[in-house]
């Protein structure tokens, strides 16, 4: 089983509170907008870290990070991109790779709006962590914690930092 910390929108902010959330986890996943190199260090040192850049992210994270990740956790395909919409409103080239990759857990970014939600049609679950930095127009920064074990998914929380 891998206890998964999901993070998105940072813009350079990283609460410290965020590392007591995820304690307990295995890995966190960023999806994208980091803001800085540093905060990806940052993340890094305290766990292992997956995660692809974002439309505000520089030269220093596009070099570490991709704009596409695929790839398997437990028995699970993930794919994440930064922005890729939601079901069924997925952007052109976000449509495209979900069709190529037929991925169980599709990820995103950039709304900074929290959705987990099922796409029937693609036999996929969706999850976008909202922002959990200060800038944007979102109200509360949000985080998710979830577990994969095996092929199941479960264990899903959202955790709000407070307002941004």
């Amino acid at each position: 089983m891998k206890r998964i910390g999901l993070i998105s929108d940072t813009h350079s902010f990283l609460d410290e509170a965020v590392f007591e959330h995820f304690k307990n986890c295995d890995e966190i996943w960023h999806a994208g907008d980091f803001g800085t190199g540093e905060l990806a260090k940052r993340l890094k040192e305290k766990k292992s870290l997956k995660g692809v850049y974002g439309n505000i992210d520089g030269q220093d994270i596009r070099t570490e990070f991709p704009e596409q990740l695929v790839f398997m956790c437990e028995e699970v395909k993930v794919m994440m991109r930064h922005n890729g919409g939601y079901p069924p409103r997925y952007n052109p080239e976000t449509k495209k790779e979900l069709l190529i990759h037929q991925p169980q857990l599709f990820i995103s970014g950039h709304s900074h709006i929290l959705k987990i939600m099922f796409d029937e049609k693609l036999q996929c679950l969706h999850m976008n962590p909202g922002a959990a930095g200060k800038q944007g127009w979102h109200k509360v920064r949000t985080l998710i914690r979830f577990n994969i074990d095996g092929k199941e998914m479960k264990d899903c929380e959202v955790i709000e930092l407070g307002s941004k």
